[in-house]
């Protein structure tokens, strides 16, 4: 069974866009190849900036002659229903088969299309692969008519058995298919004659080539990280850097430099920022003052003078971006120190949301919401204030206009500057966290209490003008501001209401959306109207908690907690108190993990059906209180005393919130239910008794379902 080797080869391929060519190129050709019949073993798809490559381990060396049969129209059928059958088979009505299909004649197509050679499918797939390539951007040269990501050179397509290797008879737009690529564009160019893949990856290597993008990049950081320990240094992670470099080069040298005295002042994000941006450096830090002190690049090729011109260049265009940075943040500190006055005025003329206002409203919006959370988490409510006041005044910094990836974070060195107590500078620089599943939490109160009316705002701001997410399409990234939320509470344990809480913002927001006169004007509502504002507030305050909801069970489950589980707590009083919601969840799922769980909700489920059949039959609720006179055997007896003291322990552990002892009142519920069900028949003849066990079962019912609603839970 044959190997297949392809490599295209073009002008530099953006690196953003390596990873996923590769991948569409290995999709694109092996799902071809199955469609036209042919199996393979294994495949392998590879990037460097100037190829693409597959390599297709053990395929089959042709396509199995295939025999289809179809069942068309009865034989005294319309002549035009038989030609269209015809036409469809490619057959005439001379190559059909009539047959005695019960009692009646029907035709039947035998349709045998012959196998074909791998060379010939592999040419075809091919072909349309690169036709068909599904690249962002794309672009024509010359006088032909293919369409590429940067003008493709050559095509190296061959098929490697034990007799050799076999080029694949293919041309596209001019480009004839061969055996040869090419090494590094400096270092060794001209062609090099290709055998196998292994003899490819092998005679790349010697060409200063390497083949794997993973490669590289290990190469790169192993190099670098050296470098850096070796001087008492370390190395700034940037997977996203990292991959991105090693996309721009296909034989990585590392070069350390180090980075101006003048410059060693600039806060170590505004360096970092700076190098990564505009010159793809690594940041270069000392773990002994946290001071970033040098940088990392990569270079494309070996030198003879080992990278110090190189180096040179790099250094003096350093030095004219970082003398750009430091003019910013002289500038900025002045206005800093000056209270940042004009920034907060000049935010009146930024737009936030032409539906919502300036962000110079939302700002005040932010600082009243901050002010009613702060109690709630601890914080001081004039600090939470002040912090929401000038959180977003550094939207209008020369430093921030310049990157704006560095929001938040120049806001704290500002309020600092600016003589702000330590904890109004943190929440300014936390008050976008977290910003994904994985990035940190604020802990602190005053930052916690900024951060939820930053993300609240925006949330009950949105809903208002109805702007929800809908399917994939999420352009204000309201679930990542609900899941920052969620992540706030939980993370510090926070115990408040929700609805509550959302009430005013939505109020708030709503009265941004009549100023900014967003409402049609036979619609405007009376804001004046203290009592109808306050229940349409309770309304979308609502909605948005089913959003919260939603947002939640997708965090629990990633935690490992079943969906049902989370609705079953869900239908429980207080739900729109998320950390208590979860610390219910927790504590059902951990129950029902055990055999004690899993053997009571069996019970409780039986209990339920019964109940909830002989209820439907009977057209009637049986909530009464079972008389325990009125047990008859002692199983029916023991059943009553259980649920005496399972009650007795359940109501005070749910008034203490101690979710784990209501469980295990519950679990000891287990065997006595068991026991009722095995001894004793609840549809009794006797009416009085049968009614009497309805009533015991609801009142099984009633217990279960003080802790969590266990009929949504499966199983």
């Amino acid at each position: 069974m044959p190997d297949l080797l392809i490599e295209l080869f073009s002008e530099e391929i953006p690196a953003r866009m390596q990873a996923r060519a590769a991948e569409d190129l290995k999709r694109l050709v092996t799902d071809g190849l199955v469609e036209a019949g042919l199996t393979y073993a294994g495949a392998g798809a590879f990037a460097t900036p100037r190829r693409l490559a597959l390599t297709v381990q053990g395929l089959s060396a042709e396509s199995p002659t295939t025999r289809e049969e179809r069942k068309g129209p009865r034989a005294d059928a319309p002549d035009q229903a038989i030609e269209g059958f015809c036409r469809s088979t490619g057959l005439t009505r001379d190559w059909l088969e009539l047959r005695e299909v019960g009692k009646a004649k029907v035709y039947f197509a035998i349709i045998t299309r012959p196998g074909r050679k791998a060379p010939e499918i592999v040419a075809e797939v091919l072909e349309a692969a690169i036709r068909n390539f599904p690249w962002p951007k794309s672009m024509r040269w010359g006088s032909g008519s293919l369409r590429w990501v940067r003008p493709l050179h050559s095509i190296l397509c061959i098929l490697t058995d034990e007799a050799g290797a076999e080029v694949v008879p293919l041309e596209v737009d001019g480009i004839r298919a061969g055996n040869t690529t090419q090494g590094h564009r400096f270092m060794v160019p001209g062609a090099i004659p290709i055998g196998s893949f292994d003899d490819y990856q092998a005679k790349l290597k010697r060409a200063h080539v390497v083949l794997d993008p993973a490669e590289r990049a290990d190469m790169i950081w192993a190099e670098a990280t050296n470098m850096a320990f070796a001087q008492g240094l370390e190395v700034v992670e940037d997977r996203g850097l990292l991959a991105e470099v090693a996309g721009l080069v296909e034989w990585p040298v590392v070069l350390m430099g180090s980075i101006g005295e003048d410059f060693l002042g600039l806060p170590p994000e505004v360096l970092q920022t700076s190098m990564k941006e505009h010159q793809k450096f690594f940041s270069v830090r000392n773990p002994k003052t946290g001071r970033i002190e040098k940088f990392v690049t990569v270079a494309n090729r070996a030198t003879i003078d080992n990278g110090a011109t190189i180096l040179k260049g790099n250094q003096k265009v350093l030095s004219a971006r970082l003398s750009d940075a430091r003019f910013f943040w002289e500038n900025d500190l002045r206005e800093a120190k000056a209270g940042m006055g004009a920034w907060l005025e000049g935010l009146k003329a930024v737009t936030f949301h032409n539906k919502l206002g300036s962000q110079y409203s939302r700002i005040e919006r932010i600082a009243a919401l901050a002010r009613d959370i702060a109690p709630l988490v601890g914080a001081d409510a004039d600090l939470a204030e002040q912090a929401a006041r000038v959180a977003k005044a550094d939207l209008r910094s020369e430093m921030v206009g310049e990157f704006p990836e560095l929001q938040g974070i120049m806001g704290g060195y500002y309020a600092r500057a600016a003589g702000m107590p330590d904890a109004v500078a943190d929440a300014c620089a936390a008050h976008y966290s977290p910003l994904g599943p994985s990035d940190a939490v604020p802990s602190d109160p005053v930052s916690v209490a900024v951060a939820l009316a930053d993300k609240l705002d925006t949330l009950t701001g949105f809903w208002a003008i109805e702007e929800k997410p809908t399917g994939s399409k999420d352009p204000f990234a309201l679930r990542r501001a609900a899941l920052g939320v969620i992540r706030l509470l939980l993370s510090n344990q926070v115990r408040a209401s929700l609805v509550p809480v959302l009430v005013d913002p939505v109020r708030r927001n709503r009265a941004a959306m009549a100023e900014a006169g967003a409402f049609p004007g036979d619609e405007v509502p009376d804001l004046s109207n203290d009592r109808v504002e306050k229940e349409c507030a309770l309304v979308l305050a609502a909605d948005l908690m089913t959003f919260f909801h939603d947002r939640l069970k997708v965090f629990l489950r990633d935690q490992g907690i079943r969906h049902d589980v989370i609705d079953a707590c869900l239908a429980m009083p207080g739900n729109d108190d998320l950390t208590l919601l979860v610390k219910r969840a927790e504590a059902l799922a951990a129950f029902l993990k055990t055999e004690d769980g899993v053997n009571l909700l069996q019970g409780f489920k039986r209990a339920n059906n019964i109940l909830t059949q002989a209820e439907e039959k009977d057209g009637v609720e049986y909530s009464f209180g079972p008389e325990p006179k009125l047990a008859e055997g002692a199983e029916e007896t023991a059943l009553f005393k259980a649920l005496d003291r399972a009650e007795a322990a359940i109501l005070p552990a749910m008034k203490a919130e101690d979710f784990a002892a209501a469980m295990a009142a519950m679990a000891a519920l287990r065997k006595p239910i068991d026991a009722f069900f095995e001894a004793v028949q609840v549809n009794s003849e006797n009416q009085i008794i049968r009614r009497n066990r309805l009533n015991l079962l609801h009142r099984i019912r009633a217990i279960c379902g003080g802790v969590a609603d266990l009929t949504k839970v499966e199983g």
